[in-house]
């Protein structure tokens, strides 16, 4: 004979793992985030105090306020300042239209495969090293003087084309790696499958494979957007009457420094909401990322 069967107590969910227990760590990283944003805070706010106190102490501090942050000059300065960086805007607005064409000729000349695409591959490696093998400001000077000293017949000699041919060609190259890495991300089995339902080599490219390589280098390709807002400011070396070659005269004039700090005013205006959307659409990616791979 058996016994009678013994009684199982009933489970009591508890602070373990389960529904409790999830919201139990929930509620807990809520409440670290909350006191370590807390603490950011405070200490962020303690340096820039102390900061402010040991700069406006400082026994030249007067002199530099008169120097860099003098309201009149300010005023005096900011409608030409104001003016020469609309042509910034110009600038960066042509070469953000230019440069994704020619990085994505380059990535794909070195993306194509087989000895008949040689030539074009080794073209497009030499172009690519050699551009991004010479600094940005030299390759401005050489392009922005020394083509127009040639004085070939129909090749312009302004030095706002060539300003911004040497800022397309420069972020190109660079933006052709950019490009190329994505490409070389995505899983050869996709170029497989591509070929193997009949389609050619460039037909994958544009079908199955660019969509996907683009698609996962969109932050870094914002990046390069935001650093090219701010080096169309190099293009004042050739004499384009931009908002750094207009803070420049004013200060000539006036020995004020006064110009810059407007003319920084600007451009951070226009970085910071770039910086904030490529932060979006990083944090974005990574949530999609982090979904494909669940």
């Amino acid at each position: 004979m058996t016994g009678p069967d013994p009684v199982v107590p009933p489970l009591v969910p508890g602070p373990g793992p389960g529904i409790f227990g999830a919201r139990l760590g929930s509620g807990r990283s809520r409440e670290e985030g909350a006191r370590a944003a807390l603490v950011a805070t405070a200490s962020t706010v303690v340096f820039l105090v102390v900061a402010a106190v040991l700069i406006t102490r400082s026994p030249n501090w007067p002199e530099v306020r008169h120097q860099f942050f003098d309201p009149d000059a300010f005023r005096e300065s900011w409608p030409d300042v104001l003016h020469g960086f609309w042509t910034d805007m110009k600038i960066f607005a042509i070469s953000i239209v230019v440069i994704p064409v020619l990085a994505l000729v380059l990535a794909v000349a070195r993306s194509f495969r087989g000895p008949a695409f040689f030539p074009l591959k080794a073209l497009a490696i030499c172009f690519i090293d050699v551009m991004r093998g010479i600094p940005m400001i030299l390759l401005i000077l050489l392009l922005g003087f020394g083509v127009p000293a040639l004085q070939l017949s129909g090749v312009p000699s302004g030095a706002f084309f060539w300003g911004v041919a040497a800022l397309a060609l420069s972020y190109a190259a660079y933006t052709a790696e950019i490009l190329r890495a994505g490409i070389d991300a995505v899983p050869e089995s996709q170029r497989a499958s591509a070929r193997a339902i009949g389609l050619t080599q460039g037909q994958a490219l544009r079908h199955a494979i660019l969509p996907q390589a683009i698609r996962n280098v969109i932050p870094a390709l914002m990046n390069t957007v935001v650093s090219l807002q701010k080096d169309v400011a190099l293009i004042s070396v050739l004499g384009v009457r931009e908002a750094v070659r207009e803070a420049q005269i004013y200060t000539s004039r006036t020995f004020n420094y006064t110009s810059y700090v407007a003319a920084a005013v600007l451009f951070l205006a226009v970085s910071i909401p770039l910086v904030r959307v490529v932060d979006h659409l990083t944090t974005r990616d990574r949530a999609r990322r982090s979904q494909v791979a669940v």
